[in-house]
This record gives C-alpha cells, sequence and structure tokens, in this order.
C-alpha cells in the first residue's frame, strides 16, 4: 500500500510540472490515431517540434529521420501508421519507393505536408500532384520559359485568412496572425481546396489546402519553420485536426 501511494505520488508531481501524463497525451487518454513524422533534409529545432508533435491530444507521433532519403518506404509489409507528416526536404526516392508510398495512398493512409516538404523529392514528378504543389528549389523549364527559383523570408509576421470555415479541419478556426517563413513562386495544382490564405507580399496567397490523391486524404501547410509557430495555439489546432482528418476522421474531433 505505501509502495502504492509513492508512486502515485510520483505521477502526480510529474503531471504538475509538465502538464502532462508520461504517454505524452493530456490527462492520459490513449491516442486513437498512429502518425509517422518523416524528417530530414532540412534543420529545425528539435527541442519545440518533437515536444509539439509528442503533445497532440490522441495522436501517437513516431519520429522518423531519414538518412537515406526515403528508406521508410523500402519495405512498407507491416505498415502501422495511419498518416505520413512529411516535415522532410530529402531528395531521393528510388522507383520501389515511389510505388509503396502510391501504395499505402491507395489504402488510404493519409499525408499531412508541413512547410518544408514542398521542396522535397524534386525529381519526383508525381509528388507535387500528392500534395498539390510544387516548390522550386532552383531554376527550372516550364513551357519552355525558365522560371527563376522560389523565394522564402523569415520572420514575417503575416495573417491567416479562413477560406472555409465549414471545412472540419478549421474547426474553432478564426483569422489568425502568425510568426514564421514564407514562400513565394510556387506552383499549385488548380484542383486544390483551399483553407488558408494570406495577403502578405512576400508570401504565395495559398497557405494551405486539402485534396484527395487515390484514397488518401491530403492536407498541405505552408507554415512551420519554427519556432515561434510551434507555441502558437492555433497552429496547434490546425496541425491536430489535419492530421485527424487526413487518418479518416471526418469530423476532426
Amino acid at each position: 500500500m505505501k509502495c502504492s501511494m509513492r508512486v502515485l505520488a510520483v505521477l502526480l508531481v510529474f503531471s504538475a510540472c509538465f502538464g502532462a501524463w508520461p504517454e505524452g497525451h493530456p490527462e492520459g487518454k490513449a491516442a486513437d490515431i498512429k502518425a509517422v513524422l518523416v524528417t530530414g533534409g532540412h534543420g529545425f529545432d528539435k527541442r519545440v517540434v518533437l515536444p509539439f508533435f509528442k503533445g497532440l491530444e490522441g495522436i501517437d507521433v513516431v519520429q522518423a529521420q531519414q538518412r537515406d532519403h526515403s528508406e521508410l518506404f523500402e519495405d512498407i509489409a507491416d505498415w502501422p501508421y495511419d498518416v505520413i507528416v512529411l516535415y522532410n526536404m530529402t531528395r531521393e526516392i528510388s522507383a520501389k519507393r515511389q510505388k509503396n508510398f502510391i501504395e499505402l495512398l491507395d489504402k488510404g493512409v493519409g499525408v499531412v505536408a508541413l512547410h518544408h516538404s514542398m521542396g522535397a523529392f524534386p525529381y519526383w514528378s508525381e509528388y507535387p500532384k500528392i500534395i498539390g504543389v510544387k516548390y522550386y528549389s532552383e531554376r527550372y523549364i516550364k513551357g519552355g520559359v525558365e522560371h527563376a527559383p522560389c523565394t522564402y523570408q523569415h520572420d514575417v509576421d503575416f495573417t491567416m485568412h479562413v477560406e472555409d470555415p465549414d471545412h472540419p479541419i478549421m474547426r474553432g478556426l478564426s483569422d489568425f496572425e502568425v510568426h514564421d517563413e514564407t514562400y513565394k513562386g510556387s506552383d499549385f495544382e488548380p484542383d486544390n481546396h483551399v483553407l488558408l490564405t494570406t495577403d502578405h507580399p512576400a508570401s504565395d496567397k495559398f497557405v494551405a489546402w486539402v485534396r484527395t490523391y487515390r484514397n488518401a486524404k491530403v492536407c498541405t501547410i505552408q507554415m512551420g519553420h519554427g519556432p515561434q509557430i510551434f507555441t502558437h495555439d492555433a497552429y496547434r489546432r490546425l496541425v491536430t485536426q489535419a492530421i485527424r482528418f487526413c487518418a479518416g476522421k471526418g469530423n476532426a474531433e
């Protein structure tokens, strides 16, 4: 009995100090979604980014740091995840891994693409059709015309305008301001369903959208450089509801 009381006391102290139970979900609620956070090819502040994903309510997020660009998709025989959260900017993905990636989407595995993942896999022509955007990190030729690479700007204060307040991912959100990095000059798929826009001159207009690829629900969110954005309540709600929606939780609850 004394031992049990001591264990309970330790757990209460942990909860009081860290605001969460050891498994990382508020009030010890079990996760009903499994997500894999794909990283690699671009630096990020692990001190804020990883705790952000660890603390998403009802979502169990496992980081998969890619050292061979895309090894996560080499063998998908025992794939355990409901959603792929892309936060990578790795470049190479073999024909086999491309096929496996698309096979997962055929099975209904969702995709949430964040920030610099817009520039991942630059030589895979199908990738922009999956996430709904092409970010050019180098000069390119399209339709016989040479275009400059996309631009970016750090430490910008810009406003997110909600375009579809009735969409499940937008539940509880209204226009909000962020301090983050902007991208400009991207090409967007015409059938994206736009959720958020901005009118800041340093940014593309479209900053969050959803689409369907094969049997997968996909949401792409331009923001996510950090570190300030990862302490923003609206961004936390946005990412949480995007993951839930893409996992097939249609009401994002």
